[in-house]
C-alpha cells in the first residue's frame, strides 16, 4: 500500500484530497498577529473576503518536522507500507527540508522498519506539485509500483509547466517575487506579468496588456509545448474570480484538440497571500524544455505583430 503525503501549497480539491486519500502537512498564516493553519483554521474564499482590508501583510510559515513524522506514523498504523512525501519547491520554502528530516528522524527511531520513505522536491509551486501528487494518485490507482511512481516524479517535476499571471502587483512586491521597477512598469502599462518556474523559482516570461491576451498567451503556449503523451489532465487554478478560470477551460475545449479532463481549483491561502486576488493559472506537462524567458518571448511577440 502507497500513502501519499504533500503540504498545503498544492492546493488540490477536497474532493480530491478525499478521493484518493492524500494527507496535508498544513503551513501557517500569520494574520495581524494570529496564527492560522491552512486550510484547518481558515480557508480560501474565507481568507479572500478579508484580504484587502488587512492593515499588516501576512506572512507564510512553513510545516515543522512534526507535522510530517506525524502524518507518516499515522500512515504505517494504518497499513501503509510506503510512503510518498511530495512538496513545494524548496527554492521557495523549507517544507521539502522539514519532510526530509521527519523522514531522517522516523528512520532513526525505527532503524529495523523495512517502511519505504520517499520525498520529492517537486521544484513546483500551487497546483504545480498538485499535477504531480494527482497523477502519482491516479498511477497508484492503475496499479504502478512504489518506484515507477517515484520516478515519474523525479523525471518529470522539472517539465510540469507553469502558468501564472495576477491582477494587483503589490502582493508579489511585498512577497518579494517581484522588483519595485518591473511592478511600476507593469503599473503605468497595465501590464499584467506571466510566471513560470526556473530552476525551482518563480521567473517573468512575459508581460500581456489585459486578462483577454493573457488567456490566449496561455493557449497558445499550451499548443505549443503540451506533451500530449504524458498530459491526460490540465489543472486551471483561480484566487477570488472562478468566472476567468471558466473562460479560460471553455477556451482550451473550444480552441486547442486537448480531450482530457479540465480540474478547475482555487488556490489555498498559502498562495493566496503572495499572489492576491484575481490570479489565474494553468498547469500541465511540456515536452523537452523548450527555451522560455521575458526577453525571449517580448521579441517573438514583436515580430509576430510586425507579421500581422
Amino acid at each position: 500500500m502507497i500513502k501519499i503525503i504533500a503540504d498545503s501549497t498544492c492546493d488540490l480539491s477536497n474532493e480530491i484530497l478525499e478521493k484518493y486519500d492524500i494527507s496535508l502537512a498544513p503551513l501557517t498564516i500569520n494574520i495581524e498577529g494570529k496564527i492560522y493553519r491552512d486550510r484547518i483554521d481558515i480557508q480560501p474564499n474565507d481568507f479572500y473576503g478579508i484580504m484587502e482590508g488587512l492593515s499588516e501583510y501576512p506572512t507564510t510559515g512553513m510545516p515543522s518536522p512534526t507535522e510530517f513524522l506525524d502524518i507518516m506514523n499515522k500512515a504505517v498504523k494504518d497499513g501503509y507500507k510506503e510512503i510518498l512525501c511530495i512538496c513545494m519547491s524548496s527554492g521557495t520554502s523549507g517544507s521539502y527540508q522539514s519532510a526530509v528530516i521527519a523522514k531522517g528522524y522516523f528512520n532513526e527511531k525505527n532503524p529495523d522498519s523495512s517502511i519505504k520513505i520517499h520525498v520529492v522536491d517537486s521544484k513546483c509551486m500551487s497546483h504545480g506539485s498538485g499535477w504531480l501528487i494527482l497523477k502519482s494518485a491516479m498511477m497508484r490507482e492503475s496499479g504502478a509500483s512504489f518506484e515507477e511512481i517515484v520516478e515519474f516524479n523525479e523525471v518529470y517535476k522539472i517539465n510540469v509547466k507553469h502558468f501564472l499571471s495576477v491582477d494587483d502587483l503589490d502582493h508579489l512586491i511585498k512577497s518579494g517575487r517581484l522588483t519595485n521597477a518591473s511592478a511600476f512598469i507593469g503599473k503605468i502599462l497595465r501590464l499584467k506579468p506571466i510566471m513560470t518556474m526556473r530552476k525551482g523559482k518563480g521567473a517573468i516570461v512575459a508581460k500581456e496588456r489585459g486578462q483577454k491576451r493573457v488567456l490566449n498567451y496561455y493557449i497558445n503556449e499550451f499548443i505549443n509545448r503540451n506533451d500530449t503523451d504524458i498530459t491526460n489532465f490540465i489543472i486551471i487554478g483561480y484566487t477570488s474570480d472562478i468566472e476567468v478560470a471558466e473562460n479560460l477551460k471553455i477556451k482550451i475545449q473550444n480552441e486547442t484538440d486537448f480531450l482530457g479532463d479540465i480540474y478547475i481549483m482555487q488556490m489555498g491561502v498559502s498562495v493566496g497571500t503572495h499572489v492576491g486576488l484575481g490570479a489565474i493559472s494553468m498547469f500541465f506537462i511540456e515536452k523537452g524544455h523548450i527555451k522560455d524567458g521575458l526577453v525571449r518571448n517580448t521579441v517573438r511577440s514583436f515580430i509576430e505583430k510586425k507579421s500581422e
